[in-house]
């Protein structure tokens, strides 16, 4: 009898029951396993469990009992849902949604671009799991089990944090994908919080229709009269083959920076009716369909391998696995926007994105709105500069003699700080040299920063010096003696040979009339002199364009290292010891950081693009010069008043404890003292407090961190080796690492 038993149970086991082919596809969803990864526990093919999910096929003995009990498990780890209420259907084609969350189709949501859902066509396959409740911060992510360093895609359980997105909305499926492919040419997208999508596009084309119209995504605009951001795909070396792409361009393609016109994937796009930008198909590019109506027809590409990730703002990001990759490049993405080229042209669309230079009109008498210039912005056209703004080269100065060289009373020069001087009997007597580094220091001076806007600068001879007027003055500061000035409202006596000049980037003194921005010669009349300018350019129409800017990235920087431990508003011991080592605590959040920093300077830096390339004569317009936001004179601003915070905090520093700097290096400042901490240099007492003005340390843009300290006897050192013709080496620029042949990254 006990073997008619056996019989029986053996029966109903090869029958064992199984819930419907959605719900089989759901439960591997929920728990983020891929077909490969199911495939390869139960020893069939992909496309056996593909045909289960489907409902084409249905598993036999034996592996039906072990893909019962599998499913039995996951069902026990994510129930099904309530069932929704019953409702018209959406469409007449076959839609595969996922039940983990609403279709974007069940709520009325805004005009969206066209890479919002569509709802006739089947939904991508989603492997996400429901988070917890409360999810633990970027930090805190598991690291656990992490895949080899290939693009390849590995057969065992993915790092990625499985998530379930938003419900809803055109942009569910988050900003971007990190595309990988396998060995069988099977592609899989790699999201932000861990989502896992599978590809089924075949080629270039066919996966830019399946981006605008199954992928979900995008990015919601960050102003009400912006633009929503555009789809971004990254493609590892695997993704690139699959599409036809060289893995790594030749040296012809490199230096062009893109492939060749009549390569044979440019075709494919060709024909099927997308065309690319002008700067072609090249390590970031943008294939698009002329807009219809509000619906925008775009996606960009980014190829890592390619080098479209600039190891000095990215780090090693080209070489994470793709869900580390894809999550580096998403809290960036969140915190300041989807990345449109480098971290510098991604810092100048932010400034755009923020500041449109359009809004919709009011109805006009037929109820139809139109576009119309915005008011604080910089508008949609270019606005040439003063000719003491322009650069060399630039069509304004085409007059000029071919090899004339401006002096500073025809060119503005307003740089950030390379200045050192020698050592002192004193400080030689000393033990230490240290460094001390600005946060965002470029981004602090943007903050409150009144420049120019939409109109042309107006040229006045013998103007009155007001500070609240943007522009550039022609004046001779060579009088302002800082042996004597003003410091906090109070004339001070101080060695004024210690300290460099904040007129110069250079830090010497001036010698007669010179062009200036504003915020310059505002700082002369503060540390108490007169000032008579000879002539000006003038910004009648001006704001604080940059404002929004820098709050985004200040969020997006102090946010960061929240999560790396390093919290606003600590004291100086606890601030010094959470600074320790704190890129290794999470060294993908480390990247994003610096990316963070790179999109300030770099966004600032291209408000003043020069000409590239071959082919350009002086005189020439050159293409950055079409852009509104080629704006010489907001870079001029910035950069001043970055120079003449630094000075003035040391002006601070020196009128209360008699310390002047070594060497000034842009946002770095190098003090001897006699001992290795920022601590022996600033003078805080028992209280917490320090002297009003001066250096503070802490996370907030405009404070100041330790950048490194090194010995006076390696100071001495590396001024007599670099020494020559008078010739002062800036310590500052190696006090990071004490390697004088180390890169200069200008920090």
């Amino acid at each position: 009898m006990s073997e008619l038993f056996d019989a029986v149970d053996a029966l109903v086991a090869s029958r064992s029951p199984l819930p419907p082919p959605a719900e089989r596809r759901r439960l591997r969803q929920a728990h983020a396993l891929t077909l490969d990864e199911v495939a390869a526990a139960l020893g069939v093919r992909r496309a056996t469990v593909g045909g289960w999910e489907s409902g084409k096929s249905e598993p036999r003995p034996p592996e039906r009992e072990a893909y019962a009990r599998l499913l039995k498990q996951l069902a026990q780890l994510y129930p099904a849902p309530a069932p929704a209420p019953a409702r018209a259907p959406e469409s007449t084609g076959v839609v595969q949604e996922d039940t983990t969350a609403p279709r974007p189709g069940s709520e009325t949501a805004p005009t969206a671009p066209a890479g919002s859902a569509d709802t006739t066509g089947a939904a991508p396959a989603r492997h996400a799991a429901p988070s917890p409740a409360a999810a633990p911060p970027p930090a805190a992510a598991a690291r656990a089990g992490r895949p080899a360093q290939t693009s390849r895609r590995p057969g065992t359980a993915k790092t990625a944090v499985p998530r379930t997105p938003a419900p809803g909305g055109a942009y569910m499926h988050g900003p971007l994908l990190v595309l990988d492919a396998d060995t069988e040419r099977n592609v899989t997208g790699y999201g932000v919080d861990g989502l896992i999508l599978d590809v089924p596009a075949k080629s270039l084309p066919a996966l830019v229709e399946w981006t605008l119209t199954e992928a979900q995504l995008g990015s919601e605009k960050l102003h009400g009269s912006g633009k929503d951001g555009d789809a971004l795909l990254v493609l590892t070396k695997a993704a690139c083959e699959r599409y036809g792409l060289p893995a790594a361009l030749p040296e012809a393609e490199r230096l062009a920076g893109r492939l060749p016109e009549g390569h044979k994937v440019i075709k494919q796009l060709e024909r099927a009716d997308w065309q690319l930008t002008k700067r072609g198909l090249g390590p970031w590019a943008r294939i698009y369909r002329p807009a219809h109506g509000s619906r925008r027809q775009c996606v960009q590409l980014c190829i890592p391998s390619w080098r479209a990730l600039d190891d000095r703002s990215w780090g090693h990001a080209a070489q994470l696995p793709p869900p580390e990759l894809a999550r580096v490049l998403g809290v960036y993405a969140a915190r300041v926007m989807t990345p449109v080229g480098s971290t510098a042209v991604t810092g100048l669309q932010l400034m755009s994105a923020l500041n449109p230079p359009t809004r919709a009109s009011e109805p006009d008498a037929d109820g139809r709105r139109h576009r119309e210039h915005r008011p604080g912005s910089l508008g949609t056209q270019p606005v040439d500069p003063a000719p003491c703004e322009a650069v060399d080269g630039h069509p304004v100065l085409a007059h000029l003699p071919r090899f004339h060289v401006r002096g500073p009373d025809e060119r503005l020069f307003e740089e950030a700080y390379d200045w050192a001087r020698d050592l002192t009997d004193a400080e030689c007597m000393q033990q230490h040299l240290v460094g001390l580094d600005v946060n965002l220091a470029f981004g602090a001076a943007a903050n409150g920063a009144v420049v120019g806007l939409a109109s042309p600068p107006e040229h006045v001879t013998d103007p009155v010096f007001d500070p609240a007027v943007p522009g550039s003055w022609l004046v001779d500061l060579s009088h302002v003696d800082l042996s004597r000035v003003k410091v906090g409202k109070q004339w001070r006596d101080l060695d004024g040979d210690l300290l460099p000049s904040p007129f110069t980037p250079s830090g010497q003194r001036p010698t007669g009339p010179a062009w200036y921005a504003t915020p310059t010669v505002a700082y002369a009349v503060e540390l108490g002199y007169d000032v008579t300018p000879v002539e000006a350019w003038l910004r009648r129409e001006s704001g604080r364009f940059l404002d929004g800017w820098y709050k985004r990235l200040r969020d997006a920087y102090v946010a960061t290292m929240a999560d790396l431990g390093v919290a606003e508003k600590l004291p100086p011991h606890q601030f010094l010891k959470a600074m320790d080592g704190y890129k290794s605590r999470d060294p993908e959040l480390g990247i994003v950081v610096d990316a963070v920093k790179m999109t300030v300077k770099g966004g600032i830096g291209k408000l003043q693009e020069k000409a590239r390339g071959g082919g350009w004569k002086p005189g020439q317009a050159w293409p950055a010069l079409a852009r509104p936001t080629w704006r010489p004179d907001i870079r001029a601003t910035v950069i001043s008043r970055a120079r003449v915070n630094m000075h003035r905090k040391m002006l601070a520093l020196a009128a209360a404890t008699g310390r002047y700097p070594v060497a000034v290096l842009s946002d770095c400042a190098v003090y001897a003292a006699d001992g290795p901490s920022p601590l022996d240099v600033l003078p805080y007492g028992t209280d917490g407090k320090t002297v009003p003005g001066s250096f503070r340390l802490g996370i907030s843009p405009g404070m100041v961190k330790h950048e490194g300290t090194q010995s006076v006897l390696w100071g001495a050192d590396v001024l007599e080796r670099l020494g020559a013709d008078g010739h002062v080496a800036n310590l500052a620029r190696y006090i990071k690492t004490g390697e004088v042949t180390a890169k200069d990254t200008g920090e």
